[in-house]
């Protein structure tokens, strides 16, 4: 039982971890002329723009700047040490 809930929660983090990359990767095309237009922006926006879309009516842009993206990043790294301690947590009472 503890190695399941070991690997739940190796898989969710690492699948957070990725989600994060892939989220930087997102904020770093928006820099490029085009990016969007180009068929990886186009998956990065079906992907990315769903989770920094909940953001978007409650965090005010800077200028042209929207801080909707940082404020996503970070609350992501937030579940990700919420999800450990869950997990950590489970993991103690178990033993």
């Amino acid at each position: 039982m503890i190695a399941l809930l070991h690997y739940l929660r190796m898989f969710l983090l690492y699948g957070i971890q990725i989600y994060r990359y892939v989220l930087l990767a997102y904020f770093l095309l928006s820099w490029l002329p085009g990016g969007y237009q180009s068929s990886l922006g186009q998956f990065l926006i079906r992907i990315c723009e769903p989770f920094v879309g909940l953001f978007r009516p409650y965090i005010p842009n800077i200028g042209m700047v929207s801080l909707a993206g940082m404020v996503a990043f970070i609350s992501l790294r937030f579940v990700e040490i919420g999800i450990d301690g869950i997990f950590r947590t489970l993991i103690q009472l178990i033993r």
